[in-house]
């Protein structure tokens, strides 16, 4: 498969790691959002922790320059009508989702393919706003997106054999393990690992400090991360979101949302995000 071009349509946290991962593997990227300012913050970010790669030894300085040359931003999605694939990254509301996919659908050349990040939303419906349904399968990518290597690759129900090979290949071009999964709630990861998450929630209201659950997981399981580090880092409002729509697909009492989840996201804690959750932050 040959790619000459992505882009990556939403410049957060998930966006802008999709895209370094993308021009550190030596492809023309562009990075949309819904304004020029906010895909440049999604580039800034990915300026900093290229350098902070540098420090650390893991690339070079002309590794960095020739990655970020590689890079650009715009607030227009109209401007990758040129992209081989789109990755769209945008937050984890079915409205927003399908208002642009029906858009991306419209705007980009006939033979890219349109991959969408989601943790458990339904690809087969957000497949639905598009005049092209087979050309879209979910890519569900993982945070930090540059540590962590794999890839889930979601079909939805007219998701062509064609596309899903096209979103394997890309996944192997950027050196992510890729694996398929069913469209459905939560697909493979999130169906084992949020219950988990959850129970570690359970354990805090019931009087355990998010310290000492964080410590018996990663020493007791060698994580590298804790689950509420882990919740606080990918927003406590994503992970109920996540859950409540698995609860409510599955019908599975095991994926109802931990009260405390639900009063810290009500409070506005949200964890790194909001610079409070499990833990305090600068």
């Amino acid at each position: 498969m040959s790619i000459g071009k992505v882009m990556v349509a939403g410049a957060g946290i998930m966006g802008s790691g999709i895209a370094q991962v993308c021009i550190e593997h030596g492809i023309s990227t562009l990075l949309v959002d819904i304004s020029k300012e906010r895909a440049d913050k999604g580039a800034a970010n990915i300026e900093h922790f290229l350098q902070r790669k540098i420090e650390k030894g893991r690339i070079k300085p002309e590794e960095k320059e020739a990655a970020l040359k590689l890079l650009k931003t715009s607030g227009n999605y109209a401007d990758g009508k040129d992209a081989d694939i789109v990755v769209e990254a945008a937050t984890e509301n079915m409205e927003i989702k399908q208002k642009l996919f029906a858009q991306l659908d419209e705007t980009v050349n006939e033979n890219a393919i349109l991959c969408t990040n989601t943790s458990s939303m339904s690809i087969t419906q957000i497949a639905g706003a598009a005049r092209h349904p087979e050309r879209v399968v979910g890519t569900h990518f993982f945070m930090p997106v540059p540590a962590m290597r794999l890839l889930e690759i979601i079909p939805g129900i007219l998701t062509s054999e064609k596309t899903v090979e096209k979103a394997m290949e890309f996944g192997q071009m950027i050196e992510k393990v890729t694996v398929k999964a069913p469209d459905t709630a939560g697909f493979l990861v999130n169906r084992i690992f949020e219950p988990m998450r959850n129970e570690a929630i359970y354990l805090v209201m019931e009087g355990n400090s998010p310290e000492d659950v964080d410590t018996a997981m990663k020493l007791g399981c060698n994580w590298p991360m804790g689950p509420l580090e882990l919740a606080d880092y990918t927003g406590l409002d994503t992970l109920l979101a996540s859950m409540t729509r698995i609860c409510e697909e599955t019908g599975d009492p095991k994926y109802r949302p931990c009260p405390l989840l639900k009063k810290m996201v009500n409070a506005g804690m949200l964890g790194r995000k909001s610079g409070r959750g499990f833990y305090e932050y600068e």
